[in-house]
């Protein structure tokens, strides 16, 4: 019997890792568009998931993007039920028309995508293949566009999508290890012509910035971006379980915050303090920004009689006596 090649048996285990602890019932989906990333993840997945006694599906997403799409995700979908998937769901979305640039509208319309095909197959988990790499990528973004804690935490290994968790089994596997593990299991990854072109953000970080990095300072630089974002993702759930306890002091009766206990926190705990309670007041997640955030904070550090803070969603909020107050809460 051969060997196992290396790369083969370390995003199994990444996958058995991630499997171990899931709910029984339906499968899970692995969301694939026949990449080397994705398509490392779908192996191991089939290969991993019967041996957990759970089933393993596919879900592939035609974005429309591209001359031959429904094609590629048709190769991608009948290799997958070759290869021993069920489910196997090719589902084609609509891009274009929906706000922000094409990334981010690509990102919305795949992530629907995903979560009606979990909620359809009662699917207990769904997998993406974001690597190492990608997480190294994603800290780069952040640090350029003076993204917060939040946005230097990168990827999250596990969040909720629409109420099934979202899994990323290979955050600690190097693109070169999908690859290399393709090779090794005769695949064939389609090469994503957005991948390499110049127009997208984060294909100069990948073809331009990433690479210059690693060559002024060494190989290290990758995992040591992802290691970074992991050290803030845990700074930044112990922030929010205290801003969680602080929130819940400051509330008042009436629906407000006590100005004396906001102005007693830390300023990275008000911070998450605000944005919540900003959020929980109907503000729009996908704008509510920064400055939002500000601007309530200085109705509490910098009032000087200020109006109302207005805040997306066409909520306002603003300070009477010690207390923020959202503005259809007070009395005629």
């Amino acid at each position: 019997m051969a060997a196992l090649a290396p790369p083969v048996a370390a995003i199994r285990v990444a996958v058995r890792r991630a499997l171990t602890g899931l709910p029984s019932g339906g499968p899970v989906l692995v969301a694939c568009s026949g990449g080397a990333d994705s398509l490392a993840l779908a192996a191991a997945t089939v290969f991993v998931a019967p041996r957990l006694g759970r089933p393993a599906g596919l879900v592939t997403v035609d974005h429309g993007l591209q001359a031959g799409s429904e094609q590629r995700a048709e190769a991608v979908a009948g290799w997958a039920r070759e290869a021993g998937f069920a489910p196997v769901v090719a589902v084609r979305v609509r891009v274009a028309g929906r706000p922000g640039g094409p990334e981010a509208a690509a990102r919305e319309a795949r992530y629907e995508a995903l979560t009606e095909a979990a909620r359809q197959h009662e699917a207990v988990a769904v997998l993406t293949g974001h690597t190492r790499d990608d997480q190294a990528e994603t800290v780069l973004l952040a640090l350029a566009r003076g993204a917060g804690p939040r946005g230097l935490a990168g990827m999250p290994a596990r969040r909720d999508l629409a109420g099934v968790p979202l899994l990323r089994p290979l955050l600690e596997i190097g693109r070169e290890q999908t690859g290399a593990a393709c090779a090794a299991l005769g695949l064939s990854p389609w090469q994503d012509p957005h991948n390499t072109d110049p127009s997208y953000a984060r294909s100069r970080v990948r073809a331009d910035l990433l690479p210059e990095l690693v060559r002024a300072l060494g190989p290290g630089v990758v995992d040591n971006l992802a290691r970074t974002a992991r050290l803030v993702a845990a700074d930044n759930a112990a922030l929010d379980e205290l801003a969680g306890t602080a929130l819940e002091a400051a509330r008042c009766p009436d629906g407000g915050l006590s100005v004396p206990v906001l102005a007693d926190l830390a300023p990275a705990v008000r911070g998450r303090v605000l944005h919540s309670w900003a959020r929980e007041l109907g503000a729009l997640p996908s704008a509510l920004s920064h400055r939002h955030v500000v601007a309530l904070d200085a109705l509490v550090t910098g009032w000087h009689g200020q109006g109302p803070t207005d805040l997306p969603g066409g909520r306002r909020v603003l300070r009477r006596a010690d207390r923020l107050r959202p503005v259809d809460s007070l009395p005629d």
